[in-house]
């Protein structure tokens, strides 16, 4: 039997929203966002409720976060990022970023979004038995009255159009990218940024990272965002997006949107991070992993071992043969024995964990466990902790750092002055800090997997561990991962701006299914 459940939008999890101006921007766009992004506080985090604690401390988090996304803003000197950023510029004017994926997979240029015409409609379905029939039906009118009642108007807006930049100048918005539309519908996938997408019916948020949110904000009113029900939670309080727009689905359930069959499996990415997998009426198949890290037990998920996916959307952020990571499992384990290590000849150390503003939990929680200790984090951050839903986590969170030797930071604080800085708080208490840097960005060919060869770097009373932690795929899991699904066509999310890059890419896509 099946289970029909209410797509409902998700509990508030305050009295009201986090306040924000509205009036920010993404700093992952190389346009301001129409939409704009809301106010941070210096540690990257919403602006606090009333009442609630001030952290203490000022940090470059925001603008790293914020600028990059989720993984290697604070790798980058203020000038590679510069230059990066001239790159991207000099790729788009050559016109280079989308032609040749279009050549190579079939697509016209000029494709509509898809070519559902009716308007989003949602029932549920779960494969976990039971015995009701109702169905949960979001009718096309119901869109129309939120945007009168907001004062928005219900047309579509052309895709490229202007808008205004900091100086007052006018600037020009880029269109949605064919590689965040799936193709025979009116979906797109973390396609924020791009404001009103002609002919999108429903936006699909894979996860809560800014370079997939980026611009959504308390402005929103482009159409429903369907997404986790984590994310969804993260988005309300976070974002202050009005709840009237935000459609959270269960994990691991069918749902049926605009004549759709969407399922969201877990990515092994961040807390709410999920694959979505669209099962159109034609018996075409899409699988968009948004951003994942592959792993054998996905190759035992039902939907991906019975249905066959005619085009994967695939995140390659390390889609290049150089990055071969130790399994997560490893890296924790090793994080636990330098930490035990340590506190053996040095007792009086403050062990500090970097982190984003969702992602990493696993590192910090890993030697929280294995010390029997509580773990630190500022107001703000507790906050987003406990929006997880995981007593595991919230049951080990404190509100005093002096009662605890474990602490998390921004990943941009750890820096060597930063953290004599920081050390200088709990000078009573701590005379050294043992700090942990967990990202693929620290991975290094010459250690590959022997994690023993990691050599800290030390200046005076602080020592900093970069380790390999990555919540990505690794070149070898992405070719596994390949290999399973045996897709009739791929195509690359990430690092697509450089027509070297999708070339050795599309290459390396080529090998895997020949074989």
């Amino acid at each position: 039997m099946m289970v029909s459940t209410d797509a409902s939008p998700p509990p508030a999890l305050g009295d009201k929203p986090l306040p924000h101006d509205g009036d920010g921007y993404d700093l992952n766009d190389d346009d301001v966002a129409s939409s704009g992004v809301v106010s941070l506080d210096d540690e990257g985090f919403p602006s606090q409720l009333p009442g609630s604690e001030t952290p203490s401390g000022k940090s470059s988090f925001t603008d790293d976060f914020y600028r990059c996304g989720t993984d290697w803003s604070s790798l980058l000197l203020l000038e590679d990022k510069i230059n990066r950023q001239i790159d991207f510029e000099r790729d788009s004017e050559k016109k280079m970023k989308q032609t040749n994926l279009f050549q190579i997979w079939g697509f016209k240029k000029h494709d509509a979004v898809g070519s559902v015409e009716s308007g989003p409609s949602l029932s549920v379905y779960s494969d976990e038995g039971g015995g009701s029939s109702e169905r949960k039906i979001v009718k096309p009118g119901n869109w129309g009255s939120i945007l009168q009642d907001r004062g928005k108007e219900s047309k579509n807006t052309k895709s490229t159009r202007k808008r205004k930049g900091f100086s007052g100048e006018n600037r020009v918005t880029r269109s949605c990218p064919f590689y965040k539309k799936i193709p025979g519908t009116t979906f797109t996938v973390d396609a924020f940024r791009y404001g009103c997408v002609e002919g999108c019916s429903a936006y699909f948020l894979s996860h809560f990272h800014c370079d997939h949110y980026g611009g959504l904000s308390k402005k929103w009113s482009h159409g429903p965002i369907y997404c986790s029900p984590l994310t969804g939670r993260l988005v309300q309080m976070c974002l202050s997006v009005n709840p009237l727009y935000i459609y959270p689905l269960e994990f691991n359930t069918e749902h049926l949107i605009d004549g759709v069959k969407v399922t969201l499996l877990e990515a092994n990415h961040c807390p709410g991070a999920a694959l979505i997998h669209f099962s159109l009426p034609n018996d075409q198949c899409y699988l968009h992993t948004g951003d994942f890290r592959a792993c054998k037990p996905m190759q035992a998920y039902h939907l991906l071992v019975n249905q066959r996916v005619n085009v994967l959307y695939l995140d390659t952020t390390y889609c290049n043969p150089k990055y071969r990571f130790p399994s997560k499992e490893d890296v924790l384990n090793h994080v636990v024995k330098i930490t035990k290590n340590h506190l053996k000849i040095h007792p009086r150390t403050l062990v500090v964990v970097g982190a984003y503003s969702i992602g990493k939990e696993c590192v910090y929680l890993a030697i929280s466990k294995a010390l029997g200790v509580k773990i630190y984090a500022n107001a703000s951050r507790r906050r987003i902790l406990q929006a997880f839903g995981w007593s595991d986590l919230s049951d080990r969170l404190c509100t005093n750092g002096n009662n605890t030797i474990i602490h998390v930071l921004p990943m941009s604080s750890l820096r060597p002055e930063t953290l004599k800085d920081y050390l200088k708080t709990y000078k009573e208490q701590f005379t050294a800090v043992l700090a942990f840097r967990p990202t693929g960005w620290t991975f290094n060919e010459k250690i590959s997997n022997d994690l023993e060869l990691i050599k800290p770097v030390t200046k005076g009373n602080v020592t900093i561990y970069g380790v390999p932690y990555s919540e990505h795929s690794s070149f070898t899991e992405l070719r596994d991962f390949v290999q399973f699904l045996r897709p009739d066509k791929i195509i690359p999310t990430v690092n697509v701006g450089n027509a070297a890059n999708r070339e050795k890419m599309e290459s390396y896509f080529r090998d895997w299914l020949s074989c």
